[in-house]
């Protein structure tokens, strides 16, 4: 997290202006959130060196009044001894008082790899003979310190491009609607989500999956929506878990964040997980927070539980 006092003393970069800082892993899909946020009316400068990120934000400001929104886009291509420089960087922007977000970029391995070779390109730091998973391995621990301080993290593993463009707009949405939070439903056999902030088992939760008549739907439909809420422990853990979460996203807003995902996870997150989460999700929005409700694993091959 960055410097709180440094933070209390940002002001905007301009009237509507709004600084992204994209970074992450090699392959986790940079260059598709360049095409989403031009698409959206971002300035984006790809591999801009870290030394110039101060004079390009002085630059943009002396020749426009009022400063557009700005994406820039740094990472290990510009060499290792640049890593450092980019949080180095990034703590002369919060000094100067630009107003930043850092959203860092990654994916599993073996998804990674698959995009190495489908491009038939070599990884950033391949030299020496190195094999890419040899690359892969390096790269994650050089980002450790940028992933530490990132405002959002997107983990790209299960997304197509399409999916991963409108995740990005449900992100960025406009800072007057304040904190912004992003209810997944999830499979515990496939993985907890690595981008989640919060994450709640329901496993303890009666499993509409082994009810023959309500095996074949999902949590998005009625009798296994009605099956899960009608449930006395349903009831009483949705009363507890909406008033922790009451209690906590106000003091997240307030520390400054800016997004918060919640991971709602049951066995094969097709059930369970996205009754509740589709339920959570709604009660949010009645909340006043501007939330998405997606359901990563619900159209999984449906396999024994």
């Amino acid at each position: 997290m960055r410097n709180p006092a440094a933070k209390a003393q940002k002001q905007p970069i301009g009237a509507g202006g709004k600084l992204l800082i994209i970074t992450g892993m090699s392959g986790a899909g940079k260059s598709q959130i360049i095409m989403t946020l031009e698409d959206m009316g971002y300035f984006c400068v790809d591999n801009l060196p870290p030394a110039l990120f101060s004079k390009f934000i002085a630059g943009m400001r002396l020749a426009n009044e009022s400063l557009p929104k700005m994406a820039i886009v740094a990472d290990v291509r510009a060499g290792v001894e640049m890593i450092p420089q980019i949080e180095e960087a990034l703590k002369e922007l919060s000094r100067e008082g630009v107003d930043f977000q850092v959203i860092f970029m990654e994916a599993s391995d073996h998804v990674l790899l698959a995009r190495y070779k489908e491009n038939r390109r070599p990884h950033p730091l391949a030299r020496d003979g190195r094999n890419t998973l040899e690359c892969m391995s390096e790269e994650r621990q050089l980002m450790e310190g940028l992933r530490g301080i990132a405002d959002i993290i997107i983990d790209t593993t299960e997304h197509s491009n399409q999916s991963l463009a409108r995740h990005l707009k449900e992100l960025l949405v406009d800072e007057a609607t304040g904190l912004t939070v992003a209810v997944t439903s999830f499979g515990y056999k496939y993985g907890i989500p690595i981008d989640a902030d919060l994450v709640m088992d329901v496993r303890f939760l009666p499993n509409p999956h082994y009810i023959p008549e309500l095996k074949p739907f999902s949590g998005l439909e009625k009798p296994v929506a009605d099956y899960v809420m009608k449930n006395d422990t349903t009831r009483e853990f949705l009363r507890v878990y909406l008033r922790m979460l009451r209690y906590l996203l106000p003091h997240y807003q307030e520390e400054g964040k800016k997004h918060i995902s919640i991971a709602i996870g049951c066995t094969g997150g097709r059930h369970r997980s996205v009754a509740l989460a589709e339920h959570i999700g709604k009660k949010l929005r009645a909340l006043g927070y501007t939330t998405s409700i997606s359901h990563r694993d619900i159209e999984r091959k449906r396999e024994t539980i």
